[in-house]
């Protein structure tokens, strides 16, 4: 079991920044692959960007690639994403997610824990 609790969300103008951190509980964080997702209003929750266990390999959505930065601190319990060239279609609930499995995995079903979700509102 993991417990996930995000924090760093905000209101940014278009073209500003914002770094989200995910604190994990527990003690065995370093067993998990991480993984960000966002939903929007009235859309469904979209995959932004996933690490492994050992912080190699990150994965990101065609939309955020060269924006967004996930990276981790496995002695800290921590997942973070850069955001950065924010745009208004970033607008969304960000949510932190982690899974026990090694291998690449990008859908919302293939995670079986979830934070409460951060708020980001960029505004044009």
């Amino acid at each position: 079991q993991v417990q996930l609790v995000e924090s760093g969300g905000g209101l940014v103008q278009a073209g500003g920044s914002l770094r989200l951190s995910c604190v994990a509980s527990g003690r065995t964080f370093s067993s998990y692959r991480m993984g960000w997702f966002r939903q929007a209003p009235g859309k469904e929750r979209e995959f932004v960007a996933t690490i492994s266990q050992r912080g190699s390999m990150p994965y990101y959505a065609d939309s955020v690639k060269g924006r967004f930065t996930i990276s981790r601190d496995n002695a800290k319990n921590t997942v973070y994403l850069q955001m950065n060239s924010l745009k208004p279609e970033d607008t969304a609930v960000y949510y932190c997610a982690a899974t026990l499995t090694f291998t690449l995995r990008v859908g919302v079903g293939e995670y079986g824990y979830w934070g409460q979700g951060t708020q980001v509102t960029v505004s044009s």
